[in-house]
């Protein structure tokens, strides 16, 4: 839940982007033809993976008395979150099949058997697999039957829709300014409004993830989505709405969508819910301009009036429609969330007058700044606005916005993407929470990191172990041919720092070993599980500082003992042509350096955690060391309407909250110049031989 594996999403979705490449080498067929199949597989995939889920879970209450040992019906997978899917229907049984041939019209029946199994799938699968030769249709589904999508959860169709929607908009298969909403936005919406109850409406719903992550946290909550919620959405684009459709599907869930351009959303209310929604979630397109503004003049969604009208009577910018919109389609005690451009909360002149009169409603709640770079299609930043219809009634807080300013807030994912990690996520969620009044949850979070991080510490064991277990075999086997070299010899140099090394890194291990154990024993003292203030919370986190710095410094000499052998072998392989030694066992020695470095991720990625953590919990209890709100600089600021009046009504958190301080940095520069120094010593080395090597063929050359 709390460690998302980067690498290995990046390299998931590379694999599956080869499965374009590899249509686009051998099929006569054009991006925009494949997109749609592809998709269909991977739901039929996930389809899979839920069904087969939904098996164990029946088996395990079948077992424990849960459940009567009877024939299964379509409702015992749907309570599950799944479908019931037809032997013939499923991934697995269709792989076999391709063997026989003409796999194409199999996974065809399959999808046909499906809609046929499930009706809000009625005509939205893709259905032209015979089109595909079937070597390259057996290639692709085998691509998608790897280990990481047979054990794939959570939103992973949206994910996957994003990504290759971002390639596909490269390839010009889409329109360049359709894009849809990150994972951890979406999440982060969820978060804030807590949809947990009645008719949540999305009418800008993309492939369907605002439903999902709302799902999810119902589910969370240990409550069943379908019986708590009715989830209704509007998409212009009909392939998208498909996509919506069969993601609400593979997640168990059943949603009203509509589609159809998009004027439907400007000029009626397609599923007539104004005034009747609990929430609204929504990622609407930015900037839209040539709305027409004698169709719209008299729509009771626009109770503010029209944000602009230019000589043509068309609207400039539809961004405060939708704003209106989203305020109108609330009922009274309605919460909604929408990712808006960052130009809307700044606007001037009519723009600005809908904007004022919005805030004095009173049910302008939270504003959030999102840096740029969080889309896969586009760069611009943008904002999350929240309203709460309940707020307009409550004396004390209808005065009030919280201007939360998350442009510092982000985890790198690639070069050109960022996002929030789920920890950002949950603390952003804690800001709010203490916005609220809801200092509880504020310090359970504050206690559950402490607790993982603690939990995490005492995991560290066995990897550290694997890791000095790893480096002692490597010494053992290179000792032979380097322990009898002497000064000045550069590897002897080597090997009297890495046997140093080696021996200090034991005692750092050992200490740390004792240390974990009193120090969880310590925090379960009076119950771990029970109510604890603030104070004792503080006492905790920073008596767990000296864990965090010991795993720091663990992890800066593991990855110098690991350079540092890496240094001595290439030092006796490239200079003292150690493979011509009988003392060298080089297959044994290469072997050993690879789990070395095995042994070496384990170990460091461990101990990151364990103090990732108490980082985690420093964040909030710094920031927040009353558990309760308050300004921070550059974070966080309650603002009233006298205040918002003086900046003409602007909503921009940044204009509000000032300039974050700079942080000190975690930044040894000894230890890290030590770093830089062994790590040229080893590139000076590769350059050497990379050198000999060119200079070699080109003597073959000249041959």
């Amino acid at each position: 839940m709390f460690a998302d594996h980067l690498t290995g999403i990046e390299k998931f979705e590379a694999d599956l982007w080869k499965v374009a490449d590899n249509l686009r080498a051998n099929s006569n067929l054009a991006s925009n033809e494949y997109f749609m199949p592809i998709l269909g597989l991977i739901f039929l995939r996930h389809a899979t993976n839920r069904y087969y889920e939904a098996i164990t879970a029946i088996e395990k209450d079948k077992a424990a008395g849960r459940m009567p040992d009877r024939p299964l019906v379509k409702a015992d997978f749907t309570r599950r979150r799944a479908l019931m899917l037809p032997r013939a229907a499923r991934y697995d049984v269709l792989l076999n099949l391709a063997k026989e041939g003409n796999l194409g019209a199999a996974v065809n029946a399959a999808m046909e058997t499906v809609e046929g199994y499930f009706t809000p799938l009625a005509g939205q699968l893709p259905r032209d697999y015979e089109r595909f030769e079937d070597d390259v249709l057996e290639d692709m589904m085998r691509t998608f039957d790897s280990e990481a999508l047979r054990t794939a959860s959570g939103d992973v169709f949206g994910r996957i829709y994003e990504y290759f929607l971002a390639e596909f908009s490269r390839e010009k298969a889409h329109d360049n300014g359709e894009f849809f909403t990150p994972p951890s936005i979406v999440q982060t919406i969820v978060n804030v409004i807590e949809p947990r109850h009645g008719i949540v409406l999305d009418p800008a719903c993309g492939s369907g993830g605002m439903f999902v992550q709302s799902s999810h946290f119902i589910e969370d909550m240990g409550k069943d989505t379908m019986e708590r919620v009715t989830f209704y959405g509007h998409e212009k684009n009909e392939t998208t709405a498909r996509l919506a459709q069969i993601n609400l599907a593979v997640h168990g869930l059943e949603g009203a969508i509509r589609a159809g351009n998009e004027a439907i959303t400007y000029y009626k209310d397609p599923h007539e819910l104004a005034g009747k929604c609990d929430f609204v979630m929504a990622n609407p397109p930015f900037n839209v301009d040539e709305v027409d503004a004698e169709k719209i003049k008299g729509d009771k969604r626009l109770p503010f009036g029209l944000p602009g009208v230019n000589k043509a009577k068309k609207i400039s910018n539809a961004n405060y429609l939708w704003l209106s919109y989203f305020y109108s389609y609330l009922n009274k005690t309605g919460r909604a969330g929408v990712v808006m451009s960052s130009q809307a909360s700044s606007a001037g002149r009519d723009e600005a007058k809908v904007r004022q009169k919005l805030v004095e409603t009173g049910a302008v709640d939270v504003m959030i700044d999102i840096r740029s770079n969080f889309f896969y299609t586009r760069t611009v930043p943008c904002q999350l606005w929240f309203f709460d219809r309940a707020k307009e009634r409550d004396i004390e807080r209808a005065d009030q916005i919280l201007m939360l300013d998350a442009r510092n807030i982000y985890r790198k994912v690639s070069r050109a993407i960022f996002d929030f990690s789920p920890e950002q996520q949950k603390n952003i969620a804690a800001i709010v929470w203490l916005y609220r009044g809801q200092s509880d949850r504020f310090l359970d979070l504050v206690e559950c990191y402490l607790a993982r991080a603690i939990e995490e510490g005492r995991a560290t064991a066995e990897p550290l172990r694997s890791f000095e277990k790893a480096l002692g075999k490597l010494i053992d086997l290179t000792e032979p041919f380097a322990a009898g070299k002497h000064d000045p010899d550069s590897l002897a140099e080597t090997w009297k720092e890495l046997t140093s090394t080696k021996a200090a890194l034991s005692v750092g291990i050992e200490e740390f070993a004792a240390e974990a154990a009193p120090r969880a024993a310590d925090w379960n003292e009076g119950g771990n599980g029970g109510a604890r203030d603030n104070a004792a919370l503080h006492a905790a986190r920073e008596s767990l500082h000296e864990t965090a710095e010991r795993c720091r410094d663990l992890t800066k000499q593991i990855d110098l003992a690991a350079k540092l052998s890496g240094r001595m072998v290439d030092i006796a392989v490239q200079e003292l042509a150690a493979r011509e030694s009988d003392l060298w066992a080089n297959a044994d020695i290469n072997k050993a350096r690879r789990e070395l470095e095995e042994g070496r991720t384990g170990a460091v990625d461990a101990l990151k955690w364990a103090r990732y953590f108490v980082r985690q919990a420093d964040w909030l209890q710094k920031r927040f060391p009353e558990a309760k709100l308050c300004d921070v600089e550059g974070l966080v600021k309650l603002v009233d309407r006298r205040e918002m009046k003086v900046h003409d009504w602007s909503l921009t958190p940044g204009r509000y909250v000032g300039v974050a301080p700079e942080e000190e940095e975690d930044f040894d520069f000894k230890e890290v110049l030590h770093e830089i120094h062994v790590e040229i010593e080893s590139l000076n080395a590769e350059a050497t031989t990379l050198a000999a090597t060119i200079m070699e063929n080109f003597e073959e050359l000249g041959r």
